[in-house]
């Protein structure tokens, strides 16, 4: 069946964020960030239980204020996913949210104001066992980086990051993840390629400000993949101006492409022609919508003829074959029985559905969480 992993994954010290390890030898994380008010309590813990719905790992909560984060400690207390609170040059709404059961604080150190205030959030963190994420944006650095390097720039970056790991270090607080974050993907890239080897901590993957769904999706990609593909990367985020469920979707479908985690349905379907002898299409569509709750790992091909679709079925759990005048139904690599176009949809869902049932109970603990997956993203 699916061919397993053979990227060598950099090594790096694991941290916990709530109870999912990021780091070491566990599954790459897939995160996203809400876009409700913070304020507005119901929007937002119903947005991440949309997102934990389709298997978030990780949720990022902005906390802009004081206020915002009372609020943040009325969503923690309403949903079990691990929440991230991203917050900015105030260093009392870090304490705050420390109080309030944050699972790990985005900060960057070197904003949130004098040593005395870095200090003092260090020891909160230490004190619950608080891991800290510094974001480095390379649409955000110092005035003084920028007047030395005239512009954004990945070795900028990453004196920036070098500079915030220097007031934990002091702190003697080794407890946190690092990103370098840019719009440009050679940027991005580069940066953390030139950060890889100079810490031990998890890195958290990200192009920011990457664009709409699709052109988000494409750039996110190109970036990230190059990335994962050195084994760099322990965490990571697809910015999308959109949805943030499609973050989490496109997350998954990448690290599925590389063999790295196998949550939920890798579907394998060809783009239809002339041959098909049902609409490809419109069946692949309607099966991802109406699966997108299945977490186990199971490879289904739907491949609309004879020419490529036997060689394809034989490689999945399931697999679907145009033919004429019956389409032919692939079980473990071997021909099971036919089926018409009538109900096809339906049909394949509840094959699906009893597949994944079966696979559960041959291994209950399998259900592709980030916590049951070994590091190349196969059943623990």
């Amino acid at each position: 069946m699916r061919q397993a992993s053979n990227i060598t994954r950099r090594v790096s010290k694991q941290i916990m964020v709530g109870p999912v390890p990021v780091g070491g030898d566990a599954p790459i994380a897939v995160q996203s960030m809400t876009n409700t008010n913070t304020l507005d309590v119901e929007a937002t813990v119903a947005q991440i239980r949309r997102l934990e719905s389709v298997g978030a790992d990780i949720v990022r909560v902005s906390v802009p204020s004081l206020e915002a984060a009372d609020a943040f400690g009325e969503i923690r207390r309403q949903v079990s996913v691990p929440l991230v609170s991203d917050i900015h040059f105030d260093h009392k709404i870090a304490l705050r949210v420390a109080e309030l059961g944050v699972d790990c604080l985005r900060i960057n150190p070197g904003n949130i104001g004098s040593k005395d205030r870095v200090r003092s959030v260090v020891s909160a963190c230490k004190d619950r066992n608080i891991p800290i994420r510094i974001g480095v944006n390379a649409g955000s650095l110092g005035k003084d980086l920028l007047r030395k390097y005239s512009e954004p720039n990945a070795t900028a970056m990453v004196e920036s990051a070098l500079r915030n790991i220097e007031l934990l270090d002091a702190e003697n607080f080794d407890q946190f993840k690092l990103s370098l974050k840019s719009s440009d993907v050679f940027m991005a890239i580069e940066a953390y390629r030139l950060i890889a080897d100079q810490i031990e901590q998890p890195l958290h993957l990200g192009i920011t400000e990457a664009g709409g769904l699709r052109s988000g999706t494409v750039k996110s990609a190109a970036g990230l993949g190059l990335l994962l593909m050195e084994g760099i990367g322990d965490t990571l985020r697809i910015s999308l101006a959109a949805d943030p469920v499609e973050e989490i979707k496109v997350g998954f479908d990448l690290l599925k492409s590389l063999h790295l985690r196998s949550k939920g349905i890798n579907f394998v379907a060809c783009p239809s022609c002339s041959r098909q002898n049902f609409d490809v299409i419109s069946t692949v569509n309607e099966l991802e919508r109406r699966v997108e709750d299945i977490t186990t790992p199971l490879d289904v091909a739907i491949i609309g003829c004879i020419v490529n679709g036997p060689g394809e079925a034989k490689e999945a759990d399931l697999g679907l074959t145009g033919a004429s005048p019956n389409n032919l139904i692939y079980r473990d690599g071997a021909p099971s029985e036919k089926i018409t176009n009538e109900n096809l949809v339906d049909d394949l869902e509840a094959m699906i559905r009893e597949r994944v049932a079966q696979k559960q109970r041959e291994a209950p603990d399998t259900d592709g969480g980030v916590l049951k997956l070994g590091a190349d993203g196969s059943a623990a």
